[in-house]
């Protein structure tokens, strides 16, 4: 009996003794980022954050919480919420105590987190975004129902791979059930404009439904994979962040030639390119190492046009340095939208607000940006300049001379046929007597005028090469020595031309200032207009026969006005910047100047990499970048989902939305890097491969009612359009697209004067064959009045990076495609075809939808649709003329074709066709 009852209490004793110690232990701990982080966002770091440290406290970094404030005393004491300021000021009643200070008083939940977290020990915790990335376990999907997998059933056999494992996780989590897969016509629409933009033809349809081996629909997906149509698509998703357009920008708009870097992410796209490698490309193509008589690639080069796509300032009056710094600042801010998810614009000005991010890390990472050589000069320079022809031959013919006589100095002469760097714009020139700026970018000078070219390195300098333009006759230009009556460098007769001239420089070594005078007594009122000065060594080979010619080759090749593109040119040496702190974000007031470098928050930069922008790109693909891989998942996840794993594609901070399936999103990073080694295709080709993926989009209410926004894919997506997807569909299925790629922007038919161009005599000229029908990617792309129809279905103006598309639905987007020109074409050519496929309207109007959508209509729709063409017909009949309004482009003319037009315009405005099932 004894026994018994000894028993007994240590039955009874060890439970106890185990909660008493260790706690209950379904009580959870307070988690930092879940529970604490919200409110210290909501209710604190308004004033004590990175814009404001009220009373010297802070929220925003570990130590900060940590140290006395203003008042001696310690917001946060670890294991000790009573001794702790910052609840003390939560709990006081005194009005000039209680925080937060004239907010929205804490409730007694979240004061009972704060109190717990701080007893529990105040453990901070880095924001889950900035983890370096872990392959997660994919969960089981073995379970009772099927013998813990010893059956292929339920959930196990629904499963197509390991996303499906992870969604189905989180749908039993909220209750929710998986949909069936969408029905084989629905499924090849929807896949179709996912990976190529386009949908499919009726061939592919029919063929794809009568396909019954195994693996039929991973055939299309391959298929659909190697089409050149599959970059088109993808490009367009990359133009918004590349804020890609065809002119520059600001008031006057002007043209700019940067369609080779759109044709560089189609074929990069196309041919599957790395993401590490198409990365690096575009934020550093010209320091690669890949050269040839030492100049980068010609297609890395065009690469870096994608930092080249911020925009030029023409405006008179206005500062260059100013703008200058704005492309510097865009720079900066699109390279951590796109690659890093991270609103780093707020750090201009001051700390990061809600991450721990601090003033200064911005400028350390804009030092790798600063030293690129454009100076928002109005000719856009550095370009690279692409010689043909007898242009090409004198480049040739310059190039093997000096290969003769000293190649070691062929880089640099190279370097400067090819980029015309390293040289001074005349922007730069310090302005005397009788000069000013022309043209916005331009020196000016007249007879008896000066100016001053400062610190300039004349060791090692024979000649000094000149862009200039003059219709003085006998002008003489003098360069001076130090000062104005120094010793004479240089005498050079100006030619009344625009030209580059080369003139011999006396030899000096050492930095100095330039002073240079002009003496035109023939014409004193002309101008004499300088662009730029470059000071080099002399051509080898001097009183070789054949070296007047080669010098006058190289002066020819950079007069000629030859074909050019802007791009990244890394300044070295003499022209490497000095990056300071802007103060406040104001570029006039410097602070302490920094060195390159990355943000502590994430991973630091290896030694082995240099301080440049080609160390920074391998930094930002390198494995341990906590943010890329998630940030590129997710943008590829959105584009075909409508919605990604993190909703705030560009915002993967701590104000950013929370991560439905976080596990999911860490896998598919992990797998991206280090099992596909960054290769889209197979990322893309995952993700469609899926159960989640081949859902119907078909719901019910109980769905409905547990996630009505689908963010746990309890179905598949249903998502509307994009605006070039919109028009590509309505030229595809009536026929009209054209297959044509690359190439400048066209213009096809747009309403009327909606360009208007006040600075010049730019229009909008209507293309002309096969090229007004080519997909939307190719659409010229003016900024300031971007093409309508496609704006209206919310495409973005790309004066700034721009990650998402917020979709609308508004009655603009219906009058674009009722009345737009090109969709009044397409529906005419729809009818066309619809009339071949059917004797009574009824049959014809079946057809056309079936065109457009691969499903049987329904009969109360098709009714609608009957009753538009009959009361069309009745119009048409009553007074055929009015059908010449309508039938524009083709050659017949009839009532019945005129009304069918009316129906198909309208089909292709019905929301089955714009929209992705």
């Amino acid at each position: 009996m004894h026994t018994r009852f000894l028993i007994g209490l240590v039955v009874v004793a060890v439970p106890v003794m185990y909660f008493s110690w260790a706690g209950f232990p379904w009580q959870k701990k307070v988690n930092y980022n879940a529970d604490v982080k919200p409110i210290l966002n909501k209710h604190c770091m308004g004033c004590h954050g990175g814009v404001k440290k009220a009373g010297d406290v802070s929220f925003l970094f570990e130590h900060e919480m940590l140290e006395p404030g203003k008042s001696g005393k310690i917001p946060v004491v670890r294991g000790d919420a009573d001794a702790s300021e910052m609840i003390r000021r939560i709990l006081s009643n005194d009005p000039d105590e209680k925080m937060p200070k004239n907010g929205t008083p804490l409730n007694d939940k979240e004061i009972g987190i704060l109190k717990d977290w701080i007893n529990e020990g105040a453990e901070w915790e880095t924001h889950w975004s900035y983890k370096k990335i872990e392959r997660p376990d994919v969960p089981s999907l073995n379970s009772f129902s099927n013998l813990f997998g010893l059956l292929n059933t339920g959930d196990k056999a629904w499963a197509k791979n390991e996303i499906d494992h992870f969604v189905v996780a989180k749908l039993k989590e909220k209750g929710l059930s998986t949909s069936p897969e969408a029905d084989r016509a629905t499924l090849l629409r929807r896949v179709s404009l996912d990976i190529t933009g386009l949908p499919p033809t009726e061939k592919e349809v029919a063929d794809f439904e009568n396909d019954k081996s195994a693996d039929a629909y991973e055939k299309v997906v391959d298929r659909l994979l190697k089409s050149p149509t599959y970059g088109e698509r993808w490009t367009s998703m990359w133009m918004d962040l590349a804020r890609y357009a065809d002119t520059k920008g600001y008031e006057s708009d002007g043209g700019r030639t940067m369609w080779r870097y759109r044709d560089y992410v189609v074929k990069s796209f196309n041919e599957d390119k790395p993401f590490d490698r198409f990365t690096i490309e575009q934020l550093a193509g010209d320091l690669l190492p890949e050269k040839k008589d030492g100049f980068p690639q010609e297609e890395n080069m065009i690469a870096t046009g994608f930092h080249r796509n911020t925009m030029t300032n023409n405006e008179g009056g206005t500062d260059d340095e100013e703008f200058r710094n704005a492309a510097l600042i865009d720079r900066v801010n699109t390279t951590w939208e796109v690659w890093q998810g991270t609103t780093f614009g707020c750090i201009q000005c001051h700390s990061h607000p809600y991450d721990p991010i601090p003033h200064e890390d911005y400028y350390k990472y804009a030092a790798f940006f600063n030293n690129s050589r454009d100076e928002d000069v109005w000719d856009e320079w550095p370009k690279l300049r692409l010689y043909k022809g007898v242009d090409s031959a004198r480049v040739e013919r310059v190039k093997g001379w000096i290969n003769k006589y000293k190649p070691e100095e062929l880089e640099a002469k190279v370097k400067f046929m090819k980029v015309m760097e390293p040289k001074i714009n005349a922007h730069n020139f310090v302005k005397g007597d009788q000069s000013t700026v022309l043209q916005i970018s331009y020196y000016g000078v007249k007879d008896k005028g000066n100016a001053r070219i400062p610190q300039v390195n004349l060791t090692g300098v024979d000649n000094v090469l000149m862009n200039v333009s003059t219709k003085a006759e006998n002008a003489v230009l003098t360069l001076h020595l130090d000062k104005l009556d120094g010793p004479v460098l240089s005498t050079i007769k100006v030619p009344t031309r625009d030209t580059v001239i080369i003139a011999p420089v006396n030899h000096a070594t050492g930095k100095h200032d330039i002073y240079l005078s002009l003496n035109s007594p023939k014409a004193p009122t002309e101008w004499l207009r300088i662009s730029w000065a470059s000071f080099q060594k002399g051509i080898p080979g001097a009183g070789q026969p054949g070296y007047e010619q080669i010098v006058s080759d190289y002066a020819t090749v950079l007069t000629r006005p030859v074909e050019g593109m802007p791009v990244i040119w890394e300044g070295k040496g003499d022209f490497a910047r000095k990056t300071n702190v802007f103060v406040r974000g104001n570029w006039m007031v410097k602070g302490a100047e920094v060195k390159p470098d990355v943000p502590k928050l994430l991973a630091p930069m290896p030694k082995e990499y240099s301080r440049d922008r080609l160390g920074l790109a391998k930094w930002i693909v390198s494995r341990d970048n906590a943010l890329t891989g998630r940030v590129i998942v997710n943008r590829f996840w959105e584009q075909l989902f409508g919605k990604g794993i993190v909703e705030t594609v560009e915002d993967f901070g701590s104000q950013g939305a929370e991560p439905s399936h976080p596990e999911l999103l860490d896998w598919l990073a992990a797998d991206f890097i280090e099992t596909d080694h960054w290769s889209v295709k197979k990322l893309l080709k995952t993700i469609v491969m899926s159960a989640t993926y081949r859902q119907s989009s078909k719901t019910d209410h109980d769905k409905l009612e547990k996630d009505p926004y689908n963010v746990y894919i309890s179905r598949g997506p249903r998502v509307r359009l994009s605006a070039e997807q919109v028009r590509d569909q309505a030229l595809a299925c009536s026929g009209l697209i054209s297959n044509k790629m690359y190439g400048p922007g066209v213009m096809p038919p747009q309403p009327d004067k909606i360009w208007q161009s006040p600075y010049s005599g730019e229009k909008w000229v209507l293309s002309e064959g096969e090229d007004r029908y080519r997909r939307g990617v190719y659409t010229y792309w003016k900024r300031t009045a971007p093409y309508p129809s496609m704006v209206t279905f919310d495409a973005p103006s790309r004066e700034f990076c721009q990650s998402r598309r917020i979709l609308t639905n508004t009655p603009l987007q219906a009058l674009v495609t009722l009345n737009d020109p090109v969709y009044l074409e397409a529906a005419e050519k729809l009818a066309t075809k619809m009339q071949k496929r059917g004797k009574t309207p009824e049959q014809q109007l079946t057809e056309g939808y079936r065109m457009l959508t691969f499903q049987t209509i329904e009969k109360k729709n098709l009714n609608v649709l009957v009753k538009v063409y009959k009361d069309a017909l009745d119009v048409y009949q009553k007074k055929p003329v009015d059908a010449d309004s309508i039938l524009a482009y083709g050659k017949e003319r009839s009532p019945e074709l005129a009304a069918l037009t009316i129906s198909a315009n309208v089909m292709l405005n019905l929301d089955n066709v714009v929209t992705k099932e």
